[in-house]
């Protein structure tokens, strides 16, 4: 293959306040997963940095739960489609789709012989089914609750039995298979959150908005006690994971805090505190073998260490909302990856191991919508907050003073030598010089999208959505129009000069790609065409020879300088997601970003 993926930086859970995130597991504990957007995260326990994407739901995915068996994975998505796929192979094959209800799925559960599956939500009139995997034929009822199902599990030891949890407050018990209502528990007065059976059948406990947490008997349902008295914590609680010897019992809390119970004593033997801010909520847990997780509402999964409660072992960062950008430095032989998100959120990822975090301090408020590295490493960001920030990354901390405030909203920034920045606004263009705004152009006739400074000349090449390049020059602290336009015929996207400065290539809305040549007074020196859609983003590889367009069609392109024939089509880089950035770490490694909130590596080979 000419091209091959070699790295998946995973996204984060898609987190909402107040709602509860269901981690699931593999048997086997070496693998656990989530969900985000349409997305299914695979991560490897050990090292999260080993990740795997299933990107088959047309539409927004919310849980998803290994069989038993290790096998298949069963996901559920917000319109009631639970799919059943393979999880030995790479292509993940689906197995089974099946529509239980039409409504959000909130919580999946096998039975031990992965041959029945339960699925609850919020469907219409009906919150609940009980079917085999591999015909879908009905082995049961799910009756009983008024209003939407949170949480369902089924006890791995015969005889087989099925619990709920409800927006109603209650719990229902029921015997199986076929699964038939036998009785309603109300014991929470919230919302009850989350069931989950001990693993060897002999307990399971709900866990609620109303901060309790209640111990019934596995087998006939009756009720044993409330887990450290009238409260188990001072918030609701959103999600509850026993140990595999079924002696202990993990909780997560809206309260930033999360507990282990020891449930014989009746009490909690420890108790993991995170932070202050509302991030710091806890909405999901598991605990898998010897590694327990929690997920904050930020979207973080905290590696709980029992001998140190105040300060989790690892803690997993990465985006859970879209990433817009992206800019690579490379540093003695290794290289970083920064990538900046719709939510104002900017990350940075050792390229090799895939370690990685977010700077200290407040940040963007709104969308990084473009980024650069300049010769004195810092990362220079514009962002929809109408500022441009300069952050050391040597310091890895935002400093306050070094936000630049701009009177619209940037779109484009380039950095040059000498301290300059430029970057283009809605109806302006702005000069900036050693971090502090210069010049300011406004009155266009056209409208900029974007920019490149060439980092010898100095001269400055803003693409309009005019369909031209305009020519500046920096002179002292102004910009001079050259008086030359570079015609494009479509409104331009982005640009960008190969890093020997002999060529400038432009991409546009018509899904063309131009390119210039810079010696020749800028003559168009090819177009290039394969792209479906928009072209968005563009970036040139160290050999000056071959340079990658990412566009609104999911598809990434590898260009040959030479031949406009020779093309290298890589679709579905990001299924399902148009591709909004890229930049090479090296000649034949290719990083992208998208929508899906995911960083990957590409391994490129020229034929």
């Amino acid at each position: 293959m000419p091209y091959e993926i070699k790295k998946v930086f995973a996204c984060l859970p898609q987190m909402e306040r107040g709602v509860a995130k269901v981690l699931g597991g593999d048997p086997k504990g070496n693998n656990f997963l989530y969900t985000n957007g349409k997305c299914v995260i695979i991560r490897n326990i050990e090292n999260p940095a080993i990740a795997d994407v299933y990107t088959e739901h047309a539409h927004q995915v919310v849980v998803a739960k290994y069989a038993p068996s290790g096998f298949y994975i069963a996901s559920g998505d917000i319109t009631g489609k639970v799919r059943i796929w393979d999880t030995t192979q790479k292509e993940h094959l689906l197995k089974y789709e099946y529509q239980p209800f039409a409504g959000k799925v909130k919580d999946i559960a096998w039975t031990e012989d992965s041959k029945r599956v339960a699925v609850v939500g919020e469907g219409r009139g009906t919150y609940g089914a009980v079917f085999l995997w591999d015909t879908g034929s009905s082995v049961g009822e799910i009756t009983g609750h008024s209003k939407l199902i949170n949480s369902v599990d089924i006890k791995q030891t015969r005889p087989y039995r099925l619990a709920t949890c409800s927006d109603d407050n209650c719990s229902t018990f029921f015997e199986g298979p076929p699964f038939k209502f036998k009785f309603t528990i109300s014991g929470h007065s919230r919302f009850a959150n989350c069931v989950r059976f001990s693993p060897d059948g002999n307990r399971f406990a709900t866990a609620g908005a109303d901060g309790q947490i209640l111990l019934y008997d596995g087998k006939t349902g009756e009720k044993i006690t409330n887990l450290g008295g009238e409260k188990a914590h001072d918030g609701g609680i959103y999600a509850i994971s026993w140990s595999a010897d079924s002696t202990q019992l993990l909780s997560s809390s809206g309260d930033k805090t999360a507990k282990i119970w020891d449930v014989a004593a009746n009490s909690a033997v420890t108790t993991f505190t995170f932070g202050t801010d509302t991030l710091d909520q806890q909405l999901g847990c598991l605990w898998q073998k010897n590694y327990l997780l929690s997920v904050s509402l930020s979207g973080y999964i905290n590696y709980l260490d029992k001998n140190n409660p105040s300060r989790p072992i690892r803690v997993v960062k990465g985006h859970s909302k879209s990433i817009q950008c992206l800019t690579i430095q490379n540093n003695d032989g290794r290289s970083t990856i920064y990538t900046g998100s719709h939510d104002g959120h900017i990350n940075y990822f050792d390229a090799e191991t895939g370690e990685n975090d977010a700077f200290a301090g407040k940040g963007h408020t709104n969308q990084v919508s473009s980024m650069a590295m300049d010769s004195c490493n810092q990362l220079v960001t514009c962002s929809m907050d109408d500022t441009v920030r300069y952050t050391n990354v040597a310091a890895a901390a935002y400093s306050p003073q070094d936000a630049v405030k701009l009177d619209v909203q940037p779109k484009s920034v380039a950095v040059g030598s000498g301290g300059y920045t430029v970057t283009v606004c809605i109806g302006q263009i702005v000069l900036l010089k050693d971090k502090k705004k210069v010049f300011v152009l406004d009155s266009l006739d056209y409208e900029p999208e974007a920019v490149a400074i060439h980092k010898g000349s100095g001269t400055v090449a803003v693409g309009g959505a005019d369909g031209n390049i305009h020519l500046y020059s920096i002179q002292g602290n102004s910009l001079k129009d050259e008086g030359k336009t570079l015609l494009v015929k479509a409104a331009v996207t982005s640009l960008a000069y190969s890093n020997d400065g002999a060529f400038l290539a432009a991409t546009d809305v018509n899904r063309g790609v131009t390119v210039f040549t810079v010696a020749d007074g800028y003559a168009e020196k090819d177009r290039y065409y394969g792209h479906h859609a928009k072209v968005v983003c563009v970036a040139w590889s160290p050999d000056n020879e071959h340079f990658a367009t990412g566009g609104m069609d999911m598809m990434v392109f590898v260009w040959t300088l030479s031949d406009s024939d020779k093309r290298l089509k890589m679709p579905d880089t990001h299924r399902l997601h148009h591709v909004s950035g890229l930049a090479w770490l090296d000649e034949h490694t290719l990083a992208t970003v998208s929508h899906d909130a995911c960083v990957k590596q590409w391994t490129i080979t020229y034929k």
